[in-house]
């Protein structure tokens, strides 16, 4: 089914409508009303697979909760967003939805920024985690840099010298921002 880079339709009709058969392969996001289809992009996947490998790596040994990738979306805020990475505690839900969106947003949301990203669906995510309470990661390739935004404080950037640490609801957890953006640069 061909769609419009832009559609309007209810969160009901969403849902329908990305469990169509024919839209299996592709990635859609709903919010405010608007689908967005979700292109794919290499080199985002290859940093937002870093992030959730160090954050699976954390988490399941502890047996904290959930990690999800790029294909695992969730209901924020009355969107339907599929963060690249997430982290959902085991105390806010013991088992994932087996289809469609996730009940239950996540704590942790990671998106990477892509060139292909739109300026207002970019702002409309960040103000549905807002919203839901998430906290939210903004990882930027370009500029190599790694916005944290816990629910409710000012956002603090990091750049290729400083530490993502300080999340509350994972104690413990580091990750060196230079570890994001380690392989770039070494085909080249």
């Amino acid at each position: 089914m061909a769609l419009p880079q832009v559609q309007v339709m209810t969160p009901e009709a969403f849902d329908v409508f990305a469990e169509l058969p024919e839209n299996a392969e592709t990635l859609y996001e709903y919010i405010d009303g608007e689908i967005y289809e979700m292109p794919s992009n290499t080199h985002s996947s290859e940093v937002g697979i870093t992030f959730a490998v160090a954050l699976f790596n954390f988490v399941k040994p502890r047996k904290l909760g959930h990690v999800t990738g790029e294909n695992g979306g969730y209901q924020i805020a009355g969107a339907r967003i599929a963060p690249d990475v997430a982290f959902i505690s085991s105390v806010r839900q013991k088992k994932l939805a087996r289809r469609g969106y996730n009940p239950n947003p996540p704590e942790l949301a990671v998106e990477v920024l892509s060139p292909t990203d739109r300026a207002d669906q970019i702002a409309k995510k960040r103000a549905k985690y807002e919203e839901a309470g998430v906290y939210h990661i903004w990882i930027d390739p370009e500029a190599k840099t790694v916005e944290l935004n816990p629910p409710g404080q000012t956002p603090r950037t990091l750049t290729s010298d400083d530490t993502i640490d300080g999340i509350d609801f994972l104690p413990g957890f580091t990750l060196a921002v230079r570890d994001l953006f380690a392989d770039e640069g070494a085909d080249e």
